[in-house]
């Protein structure tokens, strides 16, 4: 498994090749779409300046998540990806319903025929974002990053956005002014699929900042891990809160009540190493010392 740096290190390069495309991809869609007066395309233009702003704030994220902890902020820096990402999420959805509210304004204007390199600017697009998803999907996959994952599925929904803009400029092309109509209704579709890519990136870091629990399988492993140590009876309680690419764990062992508290809190370190040096990802680990046997009914009631 990489480091913490060099998984912070990956998900920042993704997120910077999501920027350079998009913000290419967001201007060659602008000038085909007030070129062929596509409101569909101009839409989709509007959705990958979006994500161009999605990945600014990303990096910015993933920048201050690696800060070091200080006196104000002693479990570190770690949010701040989830918090850059849960605010950008806000202003694609506001920036799709404005495109959504032109398109109905232009409902009824009749656009110029779409020339062959328009046609070519889409098919591009639709090309690229699912390139794109599928390069940052692994990324995501890699890091554990919980803003990647969803810039991943906001590509793989522009792919589909983009399709929906190929097929409109395609159809009026073929059927003839008369089904202009068909550009503005892409367009809604477009804006109404972006501010549902928008809702689940805003749920997605949403869910970090609520001290999300780690997937079950990881809970299992370091549950093993920490049975594992000498001197350990039983695990009491294991809680592992995701914060950022990094996770932080508060663990309650159980051991041998006749031994001293010295005996104890070496125990509790060698838990703590164990943990540290086994689950890269892991920023801290907390370890509070029951007596064994210990009765604990509620805890049993829990895991009943």
């Amino acid at each position: 498994m990489n480091s913490k740096s060099e998984r912070y290190r990956e998900a920042s390069r993704a997120a910077l090749v999501g920027l350079v495309v998009n913000a290419l991809l967001g201007l060659v869609k602008l000038a085909a779409g007030v070129w062929a007066l596509s409101g569909a395309l101009i839409a989709d233009a509007v959705n990958s300046f979006g994500d161009a702003l999605s990945s600014i704030a990303v990096l910015y994220g993933l920048s201050v998540a690696q800060r070091p902890a200080d006196d104000e902020h002693p479990y570190g820096h770690t949010r701040a990806e989830a918090i850059a990402a849960s605010n950008v999420s806000v202003v694609i959805i506001v920036s799709a319903a404005i495109v959504a509210w032109e398109a109905m304004r232009r409902w009824g204007d009749i656009p110029p025929a779409t020339e062959s390199w328009i046609l070519a600017v889409a098919a591009g697009n639709v090309i690229l974002k699912e390139g794109l998803f599928q390069y940052i999907i692994r990324v995501s996959r890699r890091t554990d990053s919980a803003s990647i994952l969803a810039n991943a599925w906001d590509h793989r929904a522009d792919a589909f956005c983009s399709l929906a803009v190929l097929i409109s400029l395609v159809a009026i092309r073929i059927l003839g002014a008369d089904y202009a109509w068909i550009d503005t209704a892409a367009a809604l579709v477009v804006s109404l699929m972006v501010i549902a890519s928008g809702v689940h990136l805003f749920r997605a870091s949403a869910s970090d900042l609520m001290d999300v629990q780690a997937r079950p399988e990881m809970i299992s492993e370091i549950r093993e891990a920490a049975a594992d140590v000498e001197g350990v009876e039983e695990i009491e309680t294991l809680l592992v809160r995701k914060t950022g690419l990094e996770y932080l764990v508060d663990i309650h062992i159980e051991v041998r009540a006749e031994l001293t508290v010295e005996e104890g809190h070496r125990i509790s370190h060698l838990v703590k190493d164990r943990l540290l040096e086994q689950f890269e990802p892991l920023r801290d680990v907390l370890v509070h010392i029951e007596p064994y046997p210990h009765e604990h009914p509620v805890a049993d009631a829990k895991r009943e």
